[in-house]
């Protein structure tokens, strides 16, 4: 099998921005900005968009929280298009722009996939939430809230995707490009045993949470709280099994580079795998898992002990999935290095 190593590529230059770069930019800056008005306003004390029995009114100072979290979390939305594409941004560690990129690829990329296949289902004549028995409403937030957000949230995921891309491809292009019968075996053996121990880890370990939303997306109540049972929706199928999806890719890529199976394959292809589906897998398993031990009552049910050990499992899972890519790149960069020249 060939051993071709990928020559290095140059670190780019500064260059000025073209205006396809400038206009992705600003889509992701302006798609933010109405979940970041919304968040300020409840801040604030605005009750726009929340209906009068929501229980997001029941108490403030955990509102507060939550939402300023999550106007820090968007607003860094905003500091990372302004990364890939100013001159500056070349110049940033590579650890500190990947991981905020992987953690906003996890939290967006579902909600670019889930929230367009809801609206199709119920468009199909799928259910939709049921009003609550006492006649009031019900609802969490009112209807037109979750279009603007969300649609906020896809408009921003396909802006800073393109712009990442973009970036990646001028900055780290040379590492990523071949098949996986080009790459470089690990410099031990020791840490070839290493990767695919990880990689198999993974894998053991996702079977527990893959085989639960599998149950849940085909009508199981087993491991389910009450207020989850009762508002079972086509939304909440859908998300289930997106959720199969997610483990399902992330488990892929990982054993695709520890073990290079399919050697033809490029090698985009299982660390597409491995980013999107560690990204999806971790990301809202902790924000879940943050959400169960916050003790937010007013907001929901508290989940049941295995609710809350799937979201710990699924972090545990995707971080595995990550470490085996952080530790792909770096082998990759350091094969595909120009080796040191002697003195004359």
């Amino acid at each position: 099998m060939s051993q071709t190593l990928v020559p290095a590529a140059p670190a780019p230059a500064p260059v000025a921005t073209p205006r396809s770069r400038q206009a992705l930019r600003a889509l992701a800056i302006l798609a933010a900005l109405p979940y970041l008005t919304l968040k300020i306003a409840w801040i604030a004390g605005s009750h726009l968009g929340i209906p009068e029995d929501s229980s997001l009114l029941e108490h403030r100072t955990t509102m507060i929280f939550a939402n300023a979290l999550t106007v820090l979390m968007d607003a860094c939305v905003i500091l990372l298009a302004l990364l890939l594409t100013r001159p500056w941004g070349l110049r940033t560690p590579a650890w500190l722009l990947a991981f905020p990129m992987w953690a906003a690829t996890g939290l967006l990329m579902p909600i670019m996939a889930g929230f367009p296949l809801q609206l199709l289902v119920k468009a199909l004549g799928g259910s939709i939430n049921r009003p609550s028995e006492d006649g009031g409403s019900g609802a969490f937030l009112d209807e037109w809230v979750f279009g603007v957000v969300y649609g906020g949230f896809i408009l921003q995921g396909l802006a800073l995707g393109a712009l990442f891309v973009l970036y990646a491809r001028d900055r780290w292009g040379h590492v990523w490009q071949g098949r996986l019968w080009d790459l470089p075996r690990p410099t031990t053996p020791t840490r070839r045993s290493l990767q695919r121990g990880t990689a198999i880890a993974a894998a053991v370990l996702a079977l527990a949470p893959a085989a639960l939303h599998l149950l849940w997306a085909t009508g199981s109540t087993f491991g389910l709280n009450e207020a989850r049972i009762e508002g079972r929706t086509t939304d909440f199928y859908v998300l289930e099994a997106l959720d199969l999806v997610y483990l399902a890719a992330a488990v892929a890529g990982g054993l695709l580079i520890a073990f290079r199976w399919a050697p033809a394959l490029p090698v985009k292809v299982p660390l597409a795998l491995a980013w999107l589906g560690s990204g999806a897998v971790t990301c809202w398993g902790g924000w879940l898992l943050f959400a169960s031990l916050g003790g937010v009552d007013d907001i929901a049910e508290q989940p049941t002990p295995l609710m809350i050990l799937t979201y710990a499992v699924r972090m545990i899972i995707g971080t595995l999935v990550a470490a085996l890519g952080v530790c792909f790149f770096k082998e990759r960069a350091r094969a595909a290095a120009p080796a040191p020249r002697l003195p004359a």
